[in-house]
């Protein structure tokens, strides 16, 4: 039954994730990238990882789709029709990246021995119980320096969206 959630899951997934770079029209993307960060949730969820359900449809189905979506009615986006002429190189390099990931997935065997004996390595700390625990033991400690490296791209993104909104608004005006 597993197996049915997750091929359904990650079938979705990816044909929504298609549609997010393939459409025309800036609003149905997002609407396909909405449906992509619900799935995703679904797929942490038969993983057993609510807390990270829950944060993706808080944090990325809530805040960052609607930034996102301020932003595309904010610049005004428009259709662009030259920019599906890219598609022969997005196709090569599509499937590039699928023949890499067959590649691995042949070359490498996932059997849960080894899964349960990468999760059991502790380095002589207490193991922590919860998902959430884990979570932010890892992020405060472990992955500290990456942590706020990606909260300073994420606030230098959000002051770049801002100048170059401003900038087309102070245009406008002259």
């Amino acid at each position: 039954m597993a197996t049915l959630f997750f091929s359904y899951f990650s079938g979705v997934i990816v044909l929504a994730s298609i549609l997010v770079v393939a459409l025309r029209n800036p609003v149905h993307s997002a609407l396909a990238l909405l449906i992509m960060f619900f799935h995703v949730a679904g797929l942490y969820i038969t993983l057993h990882a609510e807390f990270l359900a829950a944060v993706q449809i808080i944090v990325y189905a809530g805040a960052i789709l609607v930034l996102y979506l301020f932003v595309v009615m904010l610049l005004n986006v428009k259709r662009d029709e030259h920019y599906h002429a890219q598609y022969p190189l997005g196709a090569v390099l599509g499937v590039t990246i699928l023949t890499e990931a067959l590649l691995l997935i042949v070359q490498h065997s996932f059997s849960k021995e080894t899964a349960t004996a990468d999760l059991g390595a502790t380095d002589g700390k207490q193991v922590l119980e919860g998902n959430t625990e884990t979570i932010g033991e890892a992020l405060y400690s472990t992955y500290l320096f990456s942590f706020e490296v990606a909260s300073l791209i994420l606030l230098v993104a959000m002051i770049g969206a801002i100048i170059l909104a401003k900038r087309d608004l102070f245009e406008a005006r002259n």
